[in-house]
């Protein structure tokens, strides 16, 4: 990746943003188990954060996905990860089927205010019985005149309590899995809409729901694209994704490894400081090291996903390392803090309550290794 002065103004401008405008709330906000979305979306909006990949006519910058990644990598500057989570979900895996693929009315009705920070958006995919497959989703949208009814729920989704609006995968047809599904526009105030709060182990800050739908009417025209090819928008979207979260990884791993060594540095057990261990000092250098390769991994995809190119293979990668990496980081780390490492309030335990999300969230790691297997038969030099 060659950054450019405007990647580095961007950068700076989420770094100043998250110390000023998140930082000094987030233990508040993790003790409510919910952020203001919609006020922080709004300020967001208004440094036109939310829509840096999105056209112009529609609120959008006009930038490609290099800038959302800095963005991604920026908010690891904020002190938890559940509100960069869902500022990662309106940007980047409620909204891009939608810019793609939505018609202009649909994209005047609902990318426009979500990327002014207006509004509040969500993706409704995961279900109780089928979270990383896909396929299995069973939540229905059936014709009725010019409308769909509704009926299924969603579970685990991230703004669910606050959004405006769902980006919701259902079944609109008989025939193979792969292609009776469509994506579909679901104003979250329409009738027939139940929300239900979901406790987490970590990301506290992030309001996470189930959502039911009772004979939910929505116009067809709400519908996003081809009926049909739902799950294959869906699919593309996840290269998006992924890369946004082994991104947004990047940073904020390095910033635990920065507060340990400044605690280690500091505490002293047997006469000098822990960090004066060897193998304290080594396995720190370490997983600098293996943070050095995620981010060196992670910019590569983005270069070639911006070239044009399938990265799937690689995006799988990258999301397979960083949900490992991150668990791996943080739990050393916390390690080395002794018992202050294992109080609720400590950045490091927070950190390792958050991470343990990353290889569960947007495909498990046995998805990834999944999807890595069936792709190693591209020809050398395709994907890499």
């Amino acid at each position: 990746m060659q950054f450019t002065a405007e990647h580095r103004q961007l950068e700076d401008t989420v770094i100043r943003f998250c110390d000023k405008e998140l930082n000094p709330h987030v233990a508040a906000w993790e003790a409510q188990g919910q952020f203001p979305a919609h006020e922080v979306f709004r300020k967001l909006g208004d440094l036109g954060l939310l829509g840096l990949k999105y056209a112009p006519e529609f609120g959008g910058a006009g930038l490609d996905f290099s800038y959302s990644m800095v963005m991604a990598e920026a908010l690891g500057q904020c002190t938890c990860a559940g509100v960069p989570m869902a500022i990662g979900v309106h940007t980047d895996m409620a909204t891009p089927s939608l810019a793609r693929f939505g018609s202009d009315e649909l994209r005047r009705e609902f990318l426009t205010p979500a990327l002014a920070g207006e509004q509040v958006a969500c993706l409704g995919v995961s279900e109780p019985g089928g979270g990383s497959d896909v396929a299995a989703v069973k939540t229905t949208a059936k014709a009725d005149g010019g409308d769909y009814l509704i009926n299924g729920s969603k579970m685990w989704i991230t703004n669910g309590l606050q959004a405006d609006w769902c980006c919701l995968l259902a079944h609109t047809g008989e025939g193979p899995a792969h292609k009776n599904k469509s994506l579909i526009l679901v104003p979250m105030d329409a009738s027939g809409i139940t929300r239900q709060k979901i406790d987490k182990v970590g990301m506290h800050s992030s309001d996470t729901a189930q959502l039911f739908f009772d004979n939910v009417r929505v116009p067809r025209r709400h519908l996003i694209g081809q009926e049909g090819l739902g799950f294959s928008y869906q699919m593309l979207q996840f290269q998006e994704e992924r890369l946004w979260g082994a991104a947004n990884t990047l940073r904020s791993l390095d910033r635990v490894i920065d507060q340990t060594i400044e605690y280690t540095r500091q505490r002293q057990a047997f006469g000098r400081s822990i960090l004066d261990n060897q193998v304290v000092h080594y396995r720190l250098a370490e997983l600098r090291t293996e943070v050095e390769a995620l981010r060196a991994l992670t910019y590569r995809a983005v270069e070639m996903y911006i070239g044009g190119q399938d990265v799937s293979r690689l995006a799988s990668m990258a999301k397979l390392k960083c949900g490992r990496l991150a668990r791996e980081v943080t739990d050393a780390c916390l390690q080395y803090w002794g018992g202050m490492g294992f109080t609720a309030d400590n950045p490091v335990s927070r950190a390792w309550r958050d991470s343990r999300a990353l290889s569960i969230a947007g495909g498990a790691d046995e998805v990834m290794l999944s999807i890595i297997c069936k792709l190693e038969h591209t020809l050398p030099g395709k994907t890499r």
